[in-house]
């Protein structure tokens, strides 16, 4: 018996002294995450923003005091060994006030583009695959909440909420930033509804569910993803300008809580740039890690993107090989 024969015992396999397979599939690595990390833009922000999300996971064993304790004997300190970014007005260690600001801002952020995203691919695809009244109604929607400024809507409704917890926030930066990604997935849709795959699946009695789910939206993940993307850094830069004005829940602690104590207290006019720098310097590098994200995935799953850097890779070959050629006929 060949130890290539697919019907030999495992068990016996051994006995024989034949080297163990290996099970095929087990430890194979997932497609999407192969063509993230070929890309260096959705590389570098995979990176960052996983840096971030691990800080914010281990932010109680890192964090050197309660980030609301307040210490009077080590008030506006600037940042040194004992208090790597500085202390507020209050004695309040900044630095455990970012790594623990990080979970609240991070989650309320990816919760709300999780969310912005299911209502948008519901209601956009949904609309683009029934057509009629469904999608009149529909765009009708998108259309107002596109035309309604959605800052100056968010400043509104947040000054009128009584509660301003991460729940009712959630949903009030989902209701805002649902339309603009809606708008996008329909238009996708209404090209893929008229598609050959479509028609086949419909012409051979395949069900609406089967259909949206099976064909639709496996080929809309890529426009999906990178949908979540934008909206989780819209929604982490709108939160943090809402605490920023003091529409947030003051009472927990976000980077956006933080820049409000920090402007509060006046202490740019202090000569304190610590309580301004470092939230600030956290947000902008999750922002960044985020949007490097967001490149890659347009630049991979957007075939003239790809088609635009492989001709730009093939320019610089040319330009650089010629010059090493010009340095090598004239060094000889």
């Amino acid at each position: 018996m060949s130890q290539l024969d697919p019907t030999l015992d495992p068990a016996l396999e051994l006995s024989l002294g034949a080297p163990p397979r290996r099970a095929r599939g087990r430890f194979r690595i997932p497609g999407w995450v192969t063509l993230l990390l070929a890309n260096p833009k959705s590389r570098t922000g995979v990176a960052m923003v996983g840096f971030v999300v691990i800080i914010a996971l281990i932010a109680p064993f890192i964090s050197v005091a309660h980030p609301n304790d307040f210490n009077l004997l080590a008030t506006r300190q600037a940042p040194s060994w004992h208090h790597l970014f500085g202390t507020t007005d209050q004695g309040s260690d900044i630095f455990s006030q970012v790594v623990v600001g990080a979970r609240r801002s991070l989650l309320l952020g990816a919760a709300a583009g999780a969310l912005a995203t299911c209502i948008a691919a519901f209601l956009g695809i949904t609309a683009a695959y029934s057509g009629g009244i469904v999608d009149d109604v529909v765009n009708f929607l998108i259309n107002v909440f596109l035309t309604i400024p959605p800052i100056p809507l968010l400043v509104v409704v947040s000054g009128y909420l009584k509660n301003r917890g991460m729940g009712t926030m959630i949903v009030v930066l989902a209701v805002v930033l649902w339309a603009f990604e809606a708008r996008i997935l329909r238009g996708q849709a209404l090209s893929l509804k008229s598609r050959d795959f479509i028609l086949a699946a419909k012409a051979s009695g395949e069900s609406t569910r089967r259909i949206v789910f099976g064909e639709l939206v496996p080929n809309m993940i890529s426009r999906i993803a990178a949908g979540f993307v934008l909206v989780f850094y819209i929604a982490l830069l709108t939160d943090a300008g809402l605490e920023f004005l003091g529409l947030g829940d003051q009472s927990k602690t976000s980077w956006g809580v933080t820049l409000y104590w920090a402007q509060t207290n006046s202490t740019v006019l202090q000569g304190e740039w610590w309580p301004f720098f470092f939230p600030g310097a956290a947000l902008a590098f999750t922002v960044l890690g985020l949007v490097l994200l967001l490149a890659g995935i347009d630049e991979f799953s957007n075939p003239r993107l790809r088609a635009e850097r492989t001709r730009r890779r093939r320019l610089l070959a040319t330009l650089f090989g010629g010059r090493l050629v010009a340095r090598a006929e004239a060094s000889s």
